[in-house]
């Protein structure tokens, strides 16, 4: 087989990844390792575990399914994984003399993934992670003598108050080193009175830190000291095809709500159905930001202005949240959960009265009343803070599910032509390929599979015990309604009428 341009770039490279344990940064791992065999090392920077060397900590990656075909076909590409043991958020990443010198002297291309995506987060830990930290990795990378690319991860949602999300750097009144000798000194509260007033019209902490990384990124860009550019995925899906398909193991973003949805335990949720649901898979979001690093380590003249590239989906497969959820919802009937709460029978609403309500009348109180039998029954009460997460994620997703977002991908479209179509197969990009309700299955049963380890041999009983819940919940709503309208008619006096004309009927007949 001939070696693609991208393969042929990452022979004998050795790479340096922060952020290699996150959902993509597995993704990234594996893709570098499997498709980039060639390459010479990769120094993964993790934090330090009690009582387990650097040599099993690689071994546990041996466990986790995205590696499979690691495991089976290429065993040896472990050993190709180095960890270094650090932190971001301190002086030289935390590395030990050794490890920081050995990794600015063999180091060719950087990965900078590492963030804090704690969208709830308060400001200060969040600029510690994302502007404090990308600064401190920035600054090694200006020690490495062979460096040829650093790529910067950024979200396509931090720049909200743009109509139109053009591929480049917005600008934006404070100063990001500002904001970092501010967390030096300031307390988190303090931090946070301020961040109330700085943010607007950010809707939180994780858009607004990556959006002054973003800046901090672009002027060290134009120091033309290192060639580094900025990659903006938009909400990042299980995969569609590699490594597994469906492959997730995190429960943030769409999967989260599906599988929520799914076990009865959320009812409602604020989303406009008309808007379009931007979403990317994994695995095609990973193969461009290997294009990408492949780009600018090859590129003959440097850019005046640094490159942004917005890893979004192509505008011709782009589908609205209405048809994510109702098919969604489809194929969690076909292919429901074990153990569900519930009858799956959620719904997405812009009526902010009626959505509240019916968080309160079937979320919140069904969660006192399970947690009340749990403490009587002495079980471990769980359904309060299980409602408070969803609480807490729904009133930070519903930013992102009830407004229009226009992203320009036109970078990000050029790295497919300009690959060979042997390269197009390995490291695909092309979203338009992807067959949605193919891909939606897949995502239901990878979260079924990989997020709540959940058999598929179960799904006989689950589709019984669905059959059960609907039937259940048919003759529970019989009664509410029943109830409800004695009360109603009680209430109003109308039984009395109703009554009245009934005995009077009867007397006539007699």
């Amino acid at each position: 087989m001939t070696e693609s341009g991208i393969r042929e770039f990452f022979k004998g490279k050795t790479i340096f990844i922060t952020g290699g344990s996150g959902f993509m940064g597995k993704v990234l791992l594996e893709k570098l390792l499997y498709s980039c065999s060639d390459l010479k090392e990769i120094f993964l920077l993790m934090r330090p575990k009690r009582g387990k060397t650097g040599e099993q900590r690689v071994q546990e990656f041996a466990q986790i399914p995205v590696f499979h075909r690691i495991v089976k076909e290429m065993p040896d590409q472990f050993k190709k994984i180095t960890p270094v043991y650090g932190d971001i958020v301190s002086d030289r990443l935390g590395l030990s003399d050794e490890e920081y010198k050995r990794v600015v002297s063999t180091t060719n291309v950087v990965f900078h993934l590492a963030a804090s995506l704690k969208l709830e987060a308060t400001l200060k830990p969040n600029v510690e992670m994302n502007l404090t930290g990308t600064w401190n990795v920035l600054e090694m990378c200006k020690e490495m003598k062979d460096l040829l690319a650093v790529l910067h991860l950024s979200t396509a949602f931090c720049n909200c108050d743009q109509n139109v999300l053009y591929e480049e750097v917005y600008e934006w009144e404070q100063k990001p080193l500002d904001l970092v000798r501010c967390s030096k000194w300031m307390s988190e509260e303090a931090m946070s009175e301020m961040g109330n007033i700085l943010m607007k019209p950010h809707p939180n902490t994780y858009t607004y830190t990556k959006r002054m990384a973003e800046i901090l990124v672009r002027d060290i860009y134009n120091e033309g000291l290192l060639n580094v550019c900025i990659i903006r995925p938009s909400i990042v899906t299980p995969a569609w095809k590699e490594p597994l398909e469906g492959w997730v193991d995190s429960l943030n973003g769409p999967i989260g709500i599906m599988i929520a949805g799914g076990k009865g335990v959320l009812r409602s949720m604020m989303c406009e159905s008309e808007y379009t649901a931007e979403v990317i898979p994994v695995d095609m979001a990973i193969s461009g930001i290997i294009g990408v690093a492949y780009i600018m380590g090859t590129m003959k003249e440097r850019p005046s202005k640094i490159p942004v590239y917005n890893v979004t989906c192509s505008e011709k497969k782009r589908v609205t949240w209405g048809t994510v959820l109702n098919d969604g919802k489809r194929l969690t009937y076909e292919y429901p959960f074990d153990a569900g709460l519930w009858y799956p029978n959620g719904d997405a609403t812009m009526n902010p009265i009626k959505h509240y309500l019916t968080l309160f009348f079937c979320q919140w109180i069904p969660a006192v009343l399970i947690d009340f039998l749990m403490l009587i029954f002495c079980q471990r009460r769980f359904m309060i803070r299980v409602q408070k997460k969803i609480y807490i994620g729904l009133g930070v997703l519903q930013f992102f599910t009830t407004r229009i977002w226009d992203f320009r991908s036109d970078n990000y479209k050029k790295i497919y032509h300009t690959l060979s179509p042997e390269e197009r197969v390995i490291f695909n990009t092309n979203t338009e390929e992807v067959d949605q309700d193919e891909y939606l299955k897949n995502i239901i049963i990878g979260g079924r599979q990989y997020c709540l380890k959940e058999s598929l041999d179960n799904l006989p009983r689950a589709r019984l015990h669905l059959k059960i819940q609907y039937a259940v919940d048919i003759i529970f709503k019989m009664f509410m309604l029943y109830y409800f309208g004695k009360w109603f008619l009680n209430l109003t006096g109308l039984s009395n009428v109703i009554n009245n004309l009934m005995n009077s009927q009867s007397t006539d007949s007699t």
